[in-house]
C-alpha cells in the first residue's frame, strides 16, 4: 500500500518498461528489477494495449510491490510509450528495461556510481550476456560494445556497436532535450537517439555483463528486420549530415519518406543508393526481409550496379526457405548486371538488426 511518505519523495532513479503481449517473458524481468541492491527506485511499467495475460501480471506485482507505478491503456507503439515513460519519470535519472530481458542484481548501483563519478557523461550502458528463449547461451559472434566516448564516435563514424537498448541509464533532461525518441524512425528509435545524443553528452559502456539479453525468432528485431535496417541506414546519413556540420532534414519527421525520395530530401546525389545497399548488406541472412519487401531492395540495388557480394550464397538461402521463384530472380538479376565501382560505404552498412550488437 502506497503511503503519503511514499507518494511525496522522489526516488533517484526511475526505471522504464513498455510491454506489448509480453507474458512469455515478463515475471522474471520484473523480478530482476525488484532484486537489484539499489533499492531506491520507482518502476514505470506501461502497458501498449496488450491483448495477453500481460495487465494483470503487472497489476499483480504492483499490489505486492509499491515502488512498480502501473500505466494500462490503449496500444499507441513503442515509441509514442517510451516518450510517454520520459515524460512521466519523476527522477533526474532513467533506466531502460525490455520485458524479456533480465537485469544482475548490481546493475543499477553499478550504473549510478559511474554517472555520479562521471559528470559529464549523459548515458552509460553496459556489455551483455545473451542468451536465447530458455535462458540458455546464445552466441552472436559480434564484438563487444564500445567502452569511452572516443571509441563510440570512431564506431559511429567507421561502423559498429553501440548500446543496447534496455541496459541503459541516462538523464532524463538530457534526453528530454534531445527531442526525446523520434517517431519516424520506429524500430530503430534507439539508434537514432544515441547518434544525436553523441553531440550533447559524452556516451560510455561498463565492460560487464549486467544485463541478459534474449533472442528469439518474435523479437522486433527479427519480425520488422527490413523497416528497421532502413530507419538505421536514414539515421546514419542524418548523423553523417549532422557530423558535417549540414542541417538534418529527418529531425522534424513524422515518417521516413520512400528511399527513392532521399537524395531531394538531403540535398545531395547517392543517398538513395547507400542506403539501399546497407539495406541490402543488413538482410542477407534475415528470412523475414527476404520474404518481404527487403527483397525487392535488394534487386533494385543489383540492378543499379550494386555490390555482388554474397549474393549467389543468398539465392541458394532463398531455395532454402522455400523461395525457389525469389532465387530465380536474384539469379537472373546477377546474371544481367555488372556492379559499378562501389560508392563510399556509410556506417549504417555495418550495423545489424540485433539491438545487442
Amino acid at each position: 500500500m502506497k503511503t503519503a511518505e511514499n507518494r511525496a519523495h522522489t526516488p533517484a532513479l526511475s526505471v522504464a518498461m513498455s510491454v506489448y503481449d509480453g507474458e512469455r517473458f515478463l515475471a522474471p524481468a520484473i523480478e530482476s528489477v525488484l532484486a537489484q541492491s539499489f533499492a531506491d527506485f520507482e518502476f514505470l511499467i506501461l502497458d501498449d494495449g496488450s491483448g495477453d495475460a500481460t495487465p494483470a501480471i503487472i497489476r499483480d506485482f504492483a499490489g505486492r510491490d509499491s515502488r512498480i507505478r502501473p500505466i494500462i491503456r490503449e496500444n499507441r507503439g513503442l515509441v509514442a510509450s517510451l516518450n510517454e515513460l520520459l515524460a512521466t519519470a519523476s527522477a533526474p535519472l532513467v533506466a531502460r528495461m525490455d520485458a524479456d530481458d533480465i537485469c544482475k542484481p548490481e546493475r543499477f548501483a553499478r550504473q549510478i556510481a559511474f554517472l555520479e563519478s562521471h559528470p559529464d557523461h549523459g548515458v552509460v550502458g553496459s556489455w551483455s550476456e545473451d542468451i536465447d528463449e530458455n535462458g540458455g547461451a546464445y552466441s552472436t559472434g559480434g564484438r563487444d560494445h564500445p567502452l569511452d566516448h572516443a571509441a563510440f564516435l570512431d564506431n559511429m563514424r567507421h561502423g559498429g556497436p553501440l548500446l543496447c537498448h534496455p541496459s541503459v541509464m541516462y538523464r532524463r533532461d538530457l534526453v528530454l532535450a534531445a527531442g526525446g525518441y523520434h517517431a519516424a524512425f520506429r524500430h530503430c528509435e534507439d539508434l537514432d537517439l544515441w547518434l544525436r545524443l553523441a553531440s550533447l553528452t559524452k556516451l560510455a559502456n561498463i565492460p560487464e555483463r549486467l544485463i541478459r539479453y534474449r533472442h528469439y525468432m518474435q523479437q522486433v528485431s527479427k519480425r520488422h528486420a527490413t523497416e528497421q535496417q532502413i530507419g538505421a541506414a536514414i539515421a546514419y546519413e542524418a548523423f553523417r549530415a549532422r557530423d558535417a556540420g549540414r542541417t538534418d532534414p529527418t529531425e522534424h519527421l513524422e515518417r521516413l519518406p520512400p528511399i527513392d525520395q532521399l537524395d531531394a530530401l538531403f540535398g545531395e546525389a547517392g543517398v538513395s543508393r547507400r542506403v539501399r545497399a546497407a539495406v541490402t548488406r543488413g538482410i542477407l541472412h534475415s528470412p523475414v526481409a527476404l520474404r518481404d519487401e527487403g527483397f525487392d531492395i535488394l534487386l533494385r540495388h543489383i540492378r543499379d550496379g550494386g555490390s555482388h557480394g554474397g549474393m549467389w550464397r543468398t539465392a541458394a538461402r532463398l531455395i532454402k526457405l522455400g523461395e525457389p521463384a525469389r532465387a530465380a530472380r536474384l539469379a537472373a538479376a546477377l546474371a544481367t548486371s555488372r556492379p559499378a565501382q562501389a560508392p563510399p560505404v556509410p556506417p549504417a552498412s555495418r550495423w545489424t538488426a540485433n539491438p545487442a550488437g
